[in-house]
Parts: structure tokens; sequence; C-alpha cells
């Protein structure tokens, strides 16, 4: 229709891997009708977000255009998916569409969040639509690592859209639904493609991506050949590969235990909604004591090095009564995520102290992507046939790379990063405006905006210490006794081995009495007066210059 544009907005997951939120707008420019689709999480590290428990996009924008809101789609139950619904819907309020696995996974969340479950709506896979304003809704199985993941068909006026979500090209996946070649060609059929919007995370891999059934005989080889105890660690949502590694286990004389909150609740999720059938049985952790080593194995969390999960809690100690020896082999079946190496390393080398046989995928030997490879993605675009491909699901270069490798075969294509508003409405896509966007932390149980200073300031005490200062001043704006120094993060002794706080309380002391009346009755110039002298006395002492608290009572004397 003369004067609707269709439009597609990322606010999280384009030039970044992780934080996924994509929007689509049908209508008149401005009041476009709009449908979200993923609201999912990044995880922090030490160095940026010290403290931080995850990040989740900035929905400034969105909020502000709520009421222009259709609905929330989730193409599947990846944490950067839809980790950050129980944070954001309480700001959006409209209804959520997943197929039943990922429903299940977010109504746990809904609940533990005190969120209403009803939220969410389960959806069949095509041919079932759902209909919301201008869009019809279609979930499109595709394999991944993880159950029921799926392509989302939106057809609109204007065209058909296939946002392809994460998948990979697998005829024989082990847990979920496999790459149909018919089922694609049929879609591509039924009508004009008008955009595909792609994952782009494997862009640069050259080869044809793996099934993930061609790791069933090396790991089966690799446990049977263990002397001592077995751990594996991979994706708690790797449900295919939990299966693979039990059954490798079992035909390994092993009996399977479960370590880890998000694995159990996995696996327990995956068998109450029938993606999951003839699982290994497992024992308890209290029970796995008694079996004898060389036919233990356990599966536990933290692929990824993660501080808290089991594979740490292991390689620094016991975990629940279970300890790692020498001889024991700890398996990796899993891709270490670009930002995670140095916590992955960590966790190899506290193993490795207590000479455990260490194991990593070996160049896909024990494990295989979840995503599509670039021949992979060629054949979707050859299956496909849009008028446009939209880059999404990767760091800048992934885009940049897929946008070439589209043009190659003479589809228009654009970089599309975070807060571009492109309009999709003409034969090539064009970027209409940019909208403010940025990133979100949760920091303990309250939402931190970027830009608020918090992470900053206490990136800054990280890096420098802190000083606090306490001052007490009567009515007439005179000292009472003498200043008094706290310190953290900062060495006792400065040059010459003097004591940091006692030459700190010594130069503010000196100044508390000589100071004019004028500089001790006004806050502000009282309080630049203090931060300026503690940090210079901190220069010259320990040759840093600290964050300063300044704490000034003023009482009064009957």
């Amino acid at each position: 229709m003369a004067g609707e544009r269709l439009i597609y907005l990322p606010l999280g997951g384009a030039g970044e891997i992780g934080m996924n939120a994509y929007i689509y707008g049908y209508g008149r420019p401005g009041k476009e009708r709009l449908l979200l689709v993923d609201l999912g999480v990044a995880f922090p590290d030490m160095d940026s977000s010290p403290g931080v428990d995850v990040i989740v996009p900035d929905i400034s924008w969105l909020v502000k255009n709520v009421d222009r809101l259709e609905g929330i789609v989730i193409t599947h139950a990846h944490e950067d998916h839809i980790g950050a619904l129980p944070h954001l819907w309480p700001m959006l309020k409209k209804p959520i569409f997943a197929r039943k696995f990922t429903a299940a996974i977010g109504r746990l969340k809904f609940e533990e969040a005190g969120l209403p479950k009803d939220a969410i709506t389960t959806v069949e896979a095509r041919p079932a639509k759902t209909t919301l304003g201008p869009f019809t809704i279609q979930f499109l199985p595709v394999s991944h690592s993880i159950p029921e993941s799926a392509m989302i068909i939106i057809d609109t006026p204007a065209g058909r859209i296939i946002h392809s979500a994460d998948f990979k090209r697998d005829a024989t996946p082990i847990v979920g639904e496999a790459w149909d070649e018919a089922r694609m060609t049929e879609v591509a059929a039924e009508a004009p493609v008008k955009v595909f919007t792609c994952d782009s995370t494997n862009v640069f891999s050259t080869h044809e991506g793996r099934s993930e059934v061609t790791l069933a005989a090396p790991l089966t080889d690799l446990i049977k050949g263990a002397s001592g105890m077995v751990v594996a660690t991979t994706f708690a949502s790797n449900v295919a590969r939990l299966k693979t590694l039990a059954e490798a286990a079992i035909a390994a004389d092993r009996t399977v235990c479960l370590l880890g909150r998000a694995m159990k609740r996995m696996v327990s999720v995956s068998q109450e909604t029938g993606v999951l059938k003839d699982f290994p049985r497992t024992v308890s952790p209290e029970e796995a004591i008694d079996i004898p080593r060389r036919n233990l194995m356990l599966l536990v969390t933290g692929s990824q090095g993660e501080r808290r999960a089991a594979s740490a809690a292991l390689s620094r100690g016991k975990y629940l009564g279970i300890e790692l020896r020498e001889g024991d082999t700890f398996l990796f079946s899993s891709k270490v995520i670009p930002g995670n190496e140095r916590g992955v390393l960590r966790v190899v080398n506290q193993l490795s102290e207590k000479g455990v046989e260490i194991v990593d995928d070996q160049d896909g030997k024990y494990h295989v992507s979840g995503h599509a490879n670039r021949p992979d993605l060629e054949h979707a675009h050859r299956t496909f046939l849009p008028d446009m491909v939209i880059p999404m699901h990767g760091e800048h270069r992934h885009l940049r790379e897929h946008m070439k490798l589209a043009h190659q075969s003479g589809i228009a294509s654009i970089v599309v990063t975070n807060g571009s508003l492109v309009d999709l409405t003409g034969d090539v896509p064009v970027i209409a405006e940019r909208i403010e966007t940025g990133r979100t932390y949760l920091d303990g149980s309250v939402l931190v905006g970027a830009m608020d200073g918090v992470v900053r300031d206490r990136i800054r005490m990280a890096m420098n210490g802190l000083v606090i200062v306490t001052m007490i001043l009567d009515e007439q704006d005179k000292p009472l006794g003498e200043a008094w120094v706290e310190t953290l993060g900062l060495p006792d002794l400065g040059k010459g081995g003097r004591s940091l706080i006692e030459t700190l309380e010594a130069d503010l002391t000196g100044f508390l009495e000589s100071a004019s009346g004028k500089v001790l009755s006004d806050d502000q110039k009282l309080d630049e007066a203090i931060k300026r002298i503690t940090r210079q006395v901190c220069v010259e002492e320990i040759g840093k210059k600290p964050e300063v608290v300044a704490v000034v009572s003023r009482l009064a004397l009957d």
C-alpha cells in the first residue's frame, strides 16, 4: 500500500554474538505496527562489566513505542535469545509466542521471577499460523544445538520475511528436528521471499557443517579408553550432545551422573515436553560416590569457565562430595565462545595441577557447531532465493563477510548493526535512521543503564582503589578532632615505609586546621579540597590516584 513501509531494527545481536533482539514493523512511517523476535542476554566479563550478572538490550525505544507492539516471538530457548524476557517483559507486557519446549523454559523463568506464566502462548510448528496485526507468523523447524529451534516466517502486506534464528543443516541431529530439504523447498515455492534475515556466526568456516551423529563413535572410543573417572562438559542446552555423551558412557560400561542445576533442568524439561526420549538412567551425586571411578561418567555444567558452575567447582576441589584425581579425564565437548578464553584456561590449568587428562574438541572430533557454515549459508541463499539478505547474529566482521557472500550471488545486502532502522520496502535495503540504543546491566536485582556510571565507577575503584575520608565540624564550621581515613584496595605503606593512612590523616588534619572559614562552610569547595589533597598525597606516596569519598558531618552543639 502506498505510504506504508516495512522496517527492521536490531536492538541486540547485530554486531555482536549474543543479546539477540530484533524488531520488524509495517505501516506508515513512525506508526508501524511492531513485532519483536527474541529477547536475549549477553554475559559480562570482569574487565568491562565487573560484578554484573547479565547484560540485556536497551529497549528504551521499544518501551516508548510499546503501544505499537503486537507481540513477542521467541525462536528457541538459548539464553542469548530468551534470557532477557523475565527482566524486560514487565516493561512491555505483550503476549509471547513460542514452541512447546521453548515455552516450557520461558514459563519456568517467569515462575521464578513471579511473573504470569499465561503470558506465554505455546504454538505449533508450520503449517500452524498466528496472526499479530499485519504479521502472519509460522514457526519453521530447523536443527540447532537445542530442541525445537525454528526459523520464523513472517508474512506482511509488503512481502515475506524469513528470520533464520540459529540453524544448521543436519539431517541426523539425534534430538530435535532435522533440516528438511523438502520442507524448505516448499516454503520457497509457496511465496517469493523478500527478506532473509540470516545467522552469520560461522560465515568464515569454509567446510560444510557436520552432523551430531558423527560424534558417537569417537566419543565412545575416547570414554572406553579412559582409565579413571570421565567428566564431560558441554552447553547444558545441547540436549542432543548430552544424549550422545550419555549413550557413549553406557557403551563404555559407565554410569552417568548429571551435575549442575541448568543441565538437570534442560534434561527434565526435554523429557517432560517429549523432545528427549530414551535418555540413559542417571544417578544422584550421593549414589555416584559409591561407584568405582572406572565405571562412572559425570556430565557437568561450565563449558565456558563459569566460576559458579560444576566444572569450575571440580577444578578447585570437591563438589557435592565428588573429587577429581590424577588419571581422570576431563572432556570439553564444546567450543569456547570468544571472550570466555580466560575463564576456560583457568579451569584447564587447575585441572592440570590435579594431574587430570584434558581433552578439547580437537578440530571438531568431539564437537560440532550448531550454526550453519559458509557452504550451508550459500545453500540456504539458493534455496530461498530472497530479494535481499540481512546478516545478523555476528560481530561486525561476520556481518560484513556475510554481506559479501550475498553480493557474490547477486543478492542485495547491507551491514545492519544495532540501532540501525532499515527500510525494506523497496528492491534494496536502505538505512532510514539511527536509533539510540545500547546495553543495560542486571546488577544484582536492579537494571542499570550502561551510561549511568555505576559500572564505570566500579571499574575505576578496581583500577585505582578507594579512600574514604571522614571529618566532623561544629556549628561554627570548626573541626572537631582529626580527619579519619579508611582505604580499600590500596597498599598499607607508602614511600619510605610510612603508613599511607597516617600520612593522609596528617595532611588532611593540617588542611582542616589551616583552611579558611569560607572553604569550611562551603560543602562543594570542602569536598573538592579533600579529594584534591587525598589524590595528591596518594600519587606522591604510592603512584596511584584513587577514587575518594568525602564524608563531612556537621554537628550542632547544645
